[in-house]
């Protein structure tokens, strides 16, 4: 089955079809209601469960992005002050803390209002710019908590751009 196919046949509930994209792409899934289906994918820097979820009273389909990163109390206060630089940044979506987890996590909300729906290349695009998302500022989340940096320290270097791979 193509992505064409899929469009063509776009099931009601987009959570059906993110379903349909994760077995197309043969991406490990979990699906634990009707509508809530988790992913788990592996990026460059880390392990990644994403979590896409049809909130019907809202009309969105909303995407939860959870990775391998307990904030440990005492670098909490500078992981804030990174978020809201971080956030300032992006131009969808946006980083939090999960308190109830300690974990960094980067959510989206696409929003079909009145009946719209979603299409395969509308799920595959949040789902790319989560997972670019995590795979840009990772590294920023690193030096902060771990080499303690401060959150500018982290941020310049994240936002350093390289030209290839060494």
């Amino acid at each position: 089955m193509s992505l064409i196919d899929i469009e063509a046949e776009a099931p009601a509930n987009p959570v059906d079809l993110v379903e349909q994209l994760a077995a197309l792409n043969d991406w490990s899934f979990e699906r634990s209601d009707e509508d809530e289906i988790t992913l788990s994918l592996t990026s460059r820097w880390t392990d990644c469960h994403v979590s896409f979820q049809w909130m019907d009273e809202l009309e969105s389909l909303h995407l939860a992005c959870a990775f391998d990163f307990k904030v440990p109390d005492g670098r909490r206060a500078e992981v804030l002050k990174l978020l809201g630089l971080v956030n300032e940044q992006m131009w969808l979506g946006h980083f939090d803390i999960w308190s109830q987890e300690n974990v960094i996590m980067f959510r989206y909300a696409l929003v079909l209002a009145g009946g719209a729906t979603a299409s395969d290349r509308q799920c595959a695009a949040i789902l790319d710019g989560a997972l670019d998302a995590v795979e840009r500022y990772y590294p920023a989340f690193q030096f902060v908590v771990w080499a303690g940096k401060t959150a500018k320290e982290a941020m310049e270097t994240a936002l350093f751009d390289t030209v290839g791979e060494a």
